[in-house]
């Protein structure tokens, strides 16, 4: 009884945990089924969401699309009426380009109708008067001509005689006022210069023992010093300016620096021709910078600034270039002419006489070769080369550097002619006594009354220094004109130097 008693609770727990095991499932699921309902729910609103921005995106995205489409159609539109426009112009084009063709072919056709017209017609008046055309026109000129021959003439005497009287008073106006404008110092030359003793016990330190010093001093510089002319100065004469200036400048550094003897003096002397120069330089730079002819070989340069120390009939040769330039330019203003041209032309007109005294020929011919060797412009050449008739006068500029040249020269004061001519005879007779052979240099001093000639004592013995002295003498009574006479001195001087070491 009780056995049945416990299997009948032990069935009846079993019974009640398997109804509450059921009722705890289905309120799981209901719960599972509440949380799947709202998911779905919020899935909804979700798709919805994204429905509508997509909706809104692309809605936004279209936008500009079909108002750029919009656009795209009126400009097709617009086109579409241009192009009909075009074709509408082109089409009126082509009716009048027919028209001008159309026009032009009848032109042609009439002038072709109108050239066998005159030709027919002269034809016919050559066939009834028996003459050809040109017969006919000279027989018409040779009846005006015979008819009123005495007029034309008249007439013609008339024109050249006005047009004559016309172009000289331009030209008077012209050169007047070029002169006007171009005023320069009246030029004073001179044959000597001064230097200034700080003591006359200094005359005997520039004397030396037995007068070596001075001999020195004249032979290394070519100049003839005079010591008595004057009590507290001593007098440097040469005809070349560039010797006296080169002198001057080595004696005064002599009296500064107090040491006066053979040796020094040859060394300040050399030293002296190195400073000059370079002033050389510095004179060819400043000129051709005045002048405004810029862009001239420095070689060219240092032969114009060598024209400081050279004179043509009493007139600084540098000076009277430099004028001359001024000149042309104004001329050439006037006329028309090249203006860069002529002053070139002008400035480098007398440049052969930087080494005339080197190079045989005349200045003029010189000169063109050395201009033709540094590449100058043949016009410029050209127009130098003629300023004394030695060529023709190609160009306006060679006139005008000929007519600047006979103006700067003429002018009052400019020049003096007889000492240019007595330059002339000194160079010539340094020139003469240069030619022969075992010759190194030569000096004409003592106002041409003495030239001293330096030879080469391994080419002239002793004893050819008489028959050389003898030779030249000859030549310079043959060949040149002179007042008085002329001593010739032949220097034969042997050196030996060495160095103990």
């Amino acid at each position: 009884m009780l056995a049945l008693s416990g299997l009948g609770g032990i069935v009846l727990g079993y019974v009640l945990r398997v109804l509450i095991g059921l009722a705890q499932r289905g309120s799981v699921e209901l719960d599972t089924k509440q949380k799947l309902l709202q998911a779905k729910e919020q899935a909804a609103k979700i798709l919805a969401a994204a429905e509508f921005r997509g909706e809104v995106i692309e809605t936004e995205r279209l936008a500009p699309i079909e108002e750029r489409e919009e656009k795209v159609a009126t400009r097709e539109e617009r086109l579409a009426v241009r192009e009909e426009f075009i074709d509408s112009r082109q089409k009126d084009l082509d009716d009048k380009e027919a028209e001008v063709r159309a026009r032009e072919q009848e032109a042609v056709r009439a002038k072709a109708e109108a050239d066998n017209l005159t030709k027919a017609r002269t034809r016919e008046l050559a066939n009834v008067a028996h003459l050809s055309e040109e017969k006919a026109r000279e027989e018409l000129f040779s009846e005006i001509e015979h008819s009123y021959e005495e007029a034309i003439l008249l007439r013609m005497q008339k024109l050249a005689a006005h047009g004559r009287e016309r172009l000289e008073e331009k030209a008077r106006e012209i050169l007047t006022s070029v002169i006007h404008r171009m005023g320069n110092a009246v030029n004073a030359e001179v044959m000597s210069l001064s230097v200034v003793l700080p003591s006359e016990e200094m005359k005997g330190k520039i004397i030396g023992k037995e007068g070596r010093n001075i001999k020195a001093f004249e032979r290394a510089t070519g100049v003839d010093v005079l010591i008595d002319d004057v009590p507290d100065r001593i007098t440097l004469s040469s005809f070349d300016p560039l010797r006296r200036a080169i002198a001057k400048i080595s004696l005064e550094k002599l009296i500064a620096d107090g040491r006066i003897q053979p040796a020094k003096i040859e060394e300040v002397v050399e030293k002296t021709r190195a400073e000059v120069a370079e002033l050389i330089t510095q004179k060819g730079e400043a000129a051709a910078y005045e002048a405004g002819v810029l862009g001239l070989d420095p070689k060219l340069i240092a032969l114009l600034g060598r024209l400081h120390f050279r004179t043509s009939f009493g007139q600084n040769i540098l000076q009277h270039s430099v004028e001359m330039s001024h000149i042309a330019g104004m001329l050439a203003t006037e006329l028309g002419a090249d203006i860069d041209v002529a002053r070139a032309g002008a400035l480098l007109h007398d440049i052969g006489k930087a080494v005339d005294h080197e190079v045989q020929g005349t200045h003029v011919e010189i000169g063109r070769r050395i201009l033709e060797k540094f590449g100058i412009d043949k016009r410029v050449i050209m127009a130098m080369q003629a300023h004394h008739d030695e060529y023709p006068y190609e160009t306006p500029e060679s006139i005008i550097v000929q007519v600047a040249d006979a103006i700067s020269g003429g002018r009052p004061g400019a020049r003096r002619d007889t000492v240019d001519r007595y330059l002339e005879r000194l160079g010539d007779l340094e020139r003469l006594a240069a030619t022969f052979e075992g010759v190194e240099k030569v000096y004409a001093i003592a106002a041409g009354r003495e030239i001293r000639v330096f030879v080469n004592p391994g080419k002239i013995s002793d004893i050819a220094m008489h028959t050389l002295a003898r030779d030249i003498a000859k030549r310079i009574q043959g060949e040149l004109k002179y007042p008085g006479e002329i001593k010739v001195n032949i220097i034969r001087e042997n050196r030996v130097v060495e160095f103990a070491r």
